[in-house]
């Protein structure tokens, strides 16, 4: 049965879309763009960008009862692959190296409401 994973403490979803859904111990966490969810305002600059999406990831997935240690795969989409070394370093600060996921990082034209970033992930529950 799948389970719609939903908190307040992330941004609500902008189009037909839930945050995530879990099925079979797996969640699928939709895209996260900087949105911060108590003031609804996007926030800008690559470092605050990377650490909001960064926490509305860790919200959904405190929602469904996990963490970034049960994350197996991240999307990462950065509108400047000049952005990659201090998105890097600012993604991993938030993953137990023993953990680090499965992931790919893709440069793309745009991405909604013109962020400089987006993240997605999948997780199991363990």
């Amino acid at each position: 049965m799948k389970t719609i994973i939903s908190t307040t403490n992330a941004p609500a979803a902008i189009g037909p879309y839930s945050q995530a859904n879990l099925i079979n111990g797996v969640l699928y966490i939709s895209g996260q763009i900087p949105l911060n969810p108590e003031t609804g305002k996007l926030v800008e600059g690559i470092e605050k960008e990377t650490h909001q999406v960064m926490k509305n990831l860790e919200a959904i997935l405190t929602e469904a009862g996990m963490t970034f240690k049960n994350v197996v795969k991240a999307s990462i989409f950065l509108k400047n692959m000049d952005d990659f070394a201090v998105m890097n370093d600012i993604y991993a600060s938030y993953l137990d190296p023993q953990y680090f996921p499965a992931r790919e990082t893709v440069q793309v034209s745009c991405l909604p409401k013109n962020v400089d970033i987006e993240i997605s992930m999948i997780a199991h529950q363990f």
